[in-house]
């Protein structure tokens, strides 16, 4: 550790924000550029440099967190890159996109505030992006095998990364017009610009892996055809059966799933629409769903120029400090977070029904109301007990012209026919069923990311990426042992209490 005092004589500092004012009028990343630079060194002094570094194991991924730490407090940005890159293909998302599990096992974090990892990755990131320290590494030689990956999110892209670098031939499908999955068409442009998507994609290009875009293996190529082509096919569909909302008043229109309307967001940042058909200007925006995607929607609806904007949260709100009994250090707590689509709704009182950051908690939905022409105008909800049972009383109605379901996931899609013609065998909740090498029940046929795992972080995604990458690598080669890491199993949880 570079400064043996610095977790005492340092507080805390994260990269600030820009100015809600400004951020809101564009789709640019909500942070300061550059504002890491002047912090970041004296924010990975704090790094304790930990006997047993829990951090190691709240991350997936076992990123070498003390290490790059030191590294960084040292100046010497180049080693820092090539710690950071050992464990993780994809730190420019993982520092931008991650709810930093890592920063709650943190062991500062027992009595002090975490050391700011999710910060320090990212300044690595940029910084080796900006340097060079991130060229194309192809393999010296090929192995003359053939790998298919379905799915071109986090975990599809870790896994043909690696395949690819070990020396196989990878061509990674998607259904889509462009490559990335959620990272693409879902995530906003404020958490995370296509840039860093784009610049990622053009070094798997120079290293030898394959893309195929617009293309539904199950229709446009039948399964068994795929199958046929290659000497194993990995599935990285991801979890994009959505789940839905069993009330009177469903079928309304202007309700609409949050991936129904947040690709069509992207889409207005890419130049392929001029203005989302689903456009929450001028309207007034309803949210059912408490989680990140829902604060997407959040953050989406307040650029667009909405009305207003209510997120519903059905749990209560939690402690602003973790309860030690129920979650103690050093599991993921379950907190109040203020994200950027908060603060920004806070700010403009997007919300005046609701809470300061435009949440109602203990809130569930009865039922839509709509008009003559069977539209969605108000949202009738009730407030809820520890149990979700309605208190009674509690009942209120919001105004609703635009509402937006973001309820989780419960699965891959199976519309395209692959998971049936394959003749895949699932688990009770839809999630497809694999053996401990990641194995499918159909010989040859791979499972990763949260179509087995069921709905996870991007870290999950990324670490399971690379674990089926190994296991392909060894059956393909025969060897009792890839060189490629796993950093999990398909059955390994985040630690909870």
């Amino acid at each position: 550790m570079a400064d043996p005092k610095g977790f005492m004589t340092t507080p805390r500092q994260e990269c600030p924000r820009r100015p809600v004012t400004e951020r809101v009028r564009d789709w640019d990343e909500v942070y300061v550029p550059g504002g890491l630079l002047p912090i970041i060194e004296k924010q990975a002094d704090r790094c304790m440099d930990c006997g047993i570094p829990f951090c190691h194991e709240a991350c997936p991924l076992g990123n070498l967190i003390p290490e790059w730490n030191d590294l960084v407090s040292r100046d010497d940005w180049r080693a820092a890159s090539d710690r950071l890159h050992a464990t993780n293909n994809f730190p420019e998302f993982t520092g931008r996109l991650c709810p930093a599990p890592c920063e709650a096992g943190c062991v500062l974090a027992i009595n002090q505030p975490a050391v700011t990892i999710k910060n320090v990755e990212v300044a690595i990131a940029d910084r080796a992006w900006e340097d060079g320290f991130t060229p194309p590494r192809p393999p010296d030689r090929l192995s003359g095998r053939t790998v298919a990956v379905v799915g071109s999110g986090p975990a599809g892209l870790a896994a043909a990364q690696q395949l690819t670098r070990a020396g196989h031939t990878v061509a990674v499908y998607e259904r889509a017009d462009r490559i990335g999955g959620l990272l693409r068409y879902g995530i906003p442009a404020f958490k995370m610009e296509k840039r860093h998507l784009d610049r990622r994609l053009a070094q798997m290009r120079a290293e030898g892996t394959k893309f195929r875009t617009s293309t539904a293996i199950g229709t446009d190529i039948g399964a068994a055809e795929l199958k046929a082509r290659y000497d194993a096919v990995v599935l990285a569909l991801g979890a994009t059966a959505w789940r839905e909302l069993d009330v009177p008043g469903r079928q309304l229109s202007g309700i609409h799933q949050a991936m129904e309307y947040l690709p069509l967001a992207d889409r207005v940042c890419e130049g392929d629409l001029e203005v989302s058909p689903l456009s929450a200007a001028g309207r007034h925006v309803v949210i059912v769903g408490g989680g990140d995607t829902g604060a997407d929607c959040l953050g989406t609806a307040v650029r667009e120029g909405a009305a207003s904007v209510t997120q519903l949260d059905i749990y209560a709100q939690p402690d602003a400090e973790r309860d030690e009994d129920a979650e103690p250090w050093p599991t993921y707590p379950k907190i109040y977070r203020l994200s950027a689509a908060h603060e920004e709704a806070g700010a403009l009182g997007t919300a005046p029904a609701a809470d300061a950051d435009a949440r109602l908690f203990a809130a569930s939905t009865l039922r839509f109301e709509g008009d003559a022409d069977g539209r969605v105008r108000s949202l009738r909800l009730v407030e809820v007990d520890g149990q979700r049972r309605p208190v009674p009383g509690s009942g209120r109605i919001l105004p609703a012209d635009l509402v937006l379901l973001a309820l989780g996931f419960l699965g891959p899609d199976r519309h395209d026919g692959l998971i049936d013609q394959l003749g895949l065998e699932l688990q009770p909740r839809g999630t497809i069923a694999r053996g401990a090498d990641f194995g499918t029940n159909v010989p040859g046929v791979y499972a990763a990311g949260d179509a087995a795992r069921g709905q996870s972080l991007v870290v999950w995604a990324i670490a399971e990426g690379r674990a089926v990458a190994s296991a392909v690598d060894r059956a393909l080669t025969g060897a009792a042992r890839s060189h490629l890491p796993a950093p999990i199993g398909p059955y390994d949880r985040p630690l909870t209490a």
